[in-house]
């Protein structure tokens, strides 16, 4: 099998949003290689693991030097993700190729997805009705992690539960523990939240791809293409997410988020695009109408306060 620069610049445009939003990797690596390349879907998480086990050092790297990463919920997070990650590539392996399984786990990941974009886009709109700009609060605090209150035990649990789909589907490392983030610590800011799980998924993609190479289907031309897009890819998409206002990131992220779960509830490439090209246009105009009428509001605030003529007279 020759080379694939096709298969490099897919690799390298899902890895920018890997590195913008610190999910997406499984959830639309995998799939785009199974549907366009016509890789095996064994193969296509195995090769996908070990590139992405390379990969993921890149970005959490960028995000290590601007100090957005809370290196204690990385710790109990791993406590629980590392050795389920191998688990469940033994479990993967015992149950054969797992169709059953994997569907399920796409249907119920779905789900979660789904709500974890829906939370974001409320939280956004009740921040600015309440007359706060989470936008330029995020942007007036410092790249510092704020020091959270970790809570062990879930997060170990998050930890084990994310390993445990990875090892089996490859798909979870980023889309199903950082929804699990979102609830638990909704304090860590945006830029923070995807530092953090970056960073986690170092160890935890390790070992699930030691585990596919020992046992799995690993294909070696598929991850040197994976990685020639890949590297560079969430390497550009990392450095763009450490400095952007969290307010962006918030935004890419519920995008990616509405679309992995269309994606796990088996939506077409096709449809799938139509289907985000109008939500994001919707969202646009339902933005635009919103600002002004916050604006509206401001101005008509500002005028009600204004002190008559006569009172400075007085």
């Amino acid at each position: 099998m020759d080379f694939d620069w096709t298969m490099a610049l897919g690799s390298f445009l899902v890895a920018i949003i890997v590195g913008l939003t610190g999910m997406g990797g499984g959830a639309l690596m995998t799939p785009m290689l199974v549907t366009f390349f016509g890789v095996s879907p064994l193969a296509a998480v195995s090769s996908d693991l070990v590139a992405a086990a390379v990969m993921k050092p890149v970005g959490s790297a960028v995000h290590y030097r601007q100090g957005t990463i809370d290196m204690r919920l990385v710790a109990w997070l791993c406590a629980g993700s590392v050795p389920a990650a191998f688990s469940g590539v033994l479990l993967a392996r015992a149950l054969g190729h797992g169709g059953e399984v994997e569907e399920i786990i796409s249907k119920a990941m779905g789900a979660a997805l789904m709500i974890a974009a829906v939370g974001l886009v409320l939280r956004g709109y009740l921040s600015r009705r309440a007359g706060a700009s989470p936008d330029a609060a995020e942007e007036k605090t410092s790249g510092t992690a704020p020091k959270v209150k970790v809570r062990p035990v879930p997060t170990v649990v998050v930890g084990a539960v994310g390993g445990l789909v990875v090892g089996i589907t490859s798909v979870g490392s980023g889309s199903l523990i950082i929804v699990a983030l979102l609830a638990l610590y909704p304090a860590l800011k945006a830029n923070q939240l995807v530092g953090t799980d970056l960073l986690q998924a170092v160890p935890l993609v390790l070992a699930a791809a030691i585990g596919h190479l020992l046992f799995g289907d690993f294909q070696m031309e598929v991850t040197t293409a994976l990685l020639v897009g890949s590297i560079p890819g969430v390497y550009l998409g990392s450095r763009i997410s450490s400095r952007a206002p969290g307010g962006i990131i918030r935004r890419i992220l519920a995008i990616v988020l509405v679309a992995s779960s269309l994606k796990m509830f088996g939506l077409g490439a096709v449809p799938l695009a139509w289907t985000m090209t109008a939500l994001i246009a919707g969202s646009a105009a339902v933005w635009l109408v919103l600002r002004r009428r916050t604006a509206r509001g401001l101005r008509a605030e500002a005028d009600t306060v204004r002190v008559p003529p006569d009172e400075l007279v007085r």
